[in-house]
């Protein structure tokens, strides 16, 4: 009997250490940490074989130094709002992301910038959309939360009330990038050849997003984005729409989103995960698995999310080949790229 019960044993951890799920999606705690915080710069056919050694480091790298930003505010008992503010800083002045200055160009050829900030105490939220001279729409996003009756501004309002509240702004050609400018010129040529061509293999539904839990129990959310290549007519996607790519509740958990945003306002992702988590009953992997790989992928939506729950534990699911993101708790980091989370 005993010899059954050790060939059964084995059996289990053999299917679990081949599981990708718990490496490359998940990672849980016994007990609540000190702190903790989660970042993504995008989810698309991130794809080894798309993607050069030196890429592959300056992406690692970026990915390090913006978990770094967060974590060592969060280690001095700062707050979490200030380490999500700060660590999407970092990822939208990095040309690598569609957010900030990486953005890409709609079909006229400007970048239009979106971002939102969500407060898991209080719930208060805010966000920008339609952005051209903001260098830093977090910072404006988190103005509007802060200092604004409102929770959503858009385009010149949006802009003459960040330039109020002394936040720097920027010549449109700041954010111009050749690599970005390129993907415009393909996206033409593609809409031009009406050939219905798939979308190329380096492809990502370019968004930066972060999610930190502080020592005072604070969860913070945000999200910050480009928009789409060659995006018409004032489209936004879900990163300005609170409950879609953004949200946050110290009850359940802090979500930020990146996909194709059509879907993810339709499913109202952010305030999903919070209410399956408060309504069913459902852990914040579970949540998050049943809305990446069941809800949305079946309804034909690509993309992924990040979380954070009251506890500490967190999640990073996604439908597409890869997402960048990473995480930190104290004594623990990981970023990972493509579908493995420890390559």
């Amino acid at each position: 009997m005993n010899r059954i019960l050790i060939i059964l044993m084995a059996l289990s951890a053999a299917f679990c250490s081949k599981n990708p799920t718990s490496d490359s999606e998940t990672a849980a705690v016994t007990e609540k940490p000190a702190y903790a915080i989660v970042i993504h710069g995008g989810a698309g056919t991130i794809l080894p074989e798309n993607i050069t050694g030196e890429q592959e480091v300056a992406y690692r790298e970026a990915l390090n130094t913006a978990l770094t930003i967060g974590e060592d505010i969060l280690k001095a008992g700062g707050s979490s709002r200030d380490a999500v503010e700060q660590t999407i800083i970092f990822l939208e002045d990095s040309p690598l992301f569609n957010a900030g200055k990486g953005a890409v160009f709609t079909s006229d050829g400007q970048n239009e910038l979106d971002a939102s900030i969500m407060d898991g105490a209080t719930r208060n939220a805010g966000a920008v959309g339609g952005l051209h001279h903001v260098r830093n729409p977090i910072r404006a996003a988190r103005a509007v939360l802060e200092h604004s009756r409102h929770v959503l501004l858009t385009g010149a309002g949006a802009e003459t009330f960040a330039i109020e509240q002394g936040l720097d702004t920027v010549a449109a050609d700041y954010f111009y990038t050749e690599s970005r400018w390129e993907a415009l010129e393909r996206a033409r040529a593609k809409e031009n050849q009406k050939s219905g061509a798939l979308l190329p293999v380096d492809y990502k539904y370019g968004t930066v997003g972060c999610v930190a839990l502080d020592k005072a129990g604070n969860i913070t959310a945000g999200t910050s984005t480009g928009g789409m290549t060659n995006k018409r007519y004032g489209r936004f996607g879900d990163v300005p729409v609170i409950g879609a790519g953004t949200y946050a509740d110290n009850a359940t958990c802090g979500v930020s989103c990146t996909g194709h945003g059509e879907y993810f306002i339709r499913y109202a992702v952010g305030h999903d995960m919070t209410a399956l988590m408060a309504y069913k009953g459902m852990s914040l992997e579970a949540a998050g698995r049943h809305i990446i790989h069941e809800k949305l992928k079946e309804a034909g939506g690509a993309g992924g999310l990040i979380a954070i729950d009251k506890n500490g534990n967190i999640t990073m699911p996604f439908n597409t080949p890869g997402m960048y993101r990473g995480y930190a708790r104290p004594g623990e980091r990981e970023v990972g790229l493509f579908g493995e989370m420890a390559e």
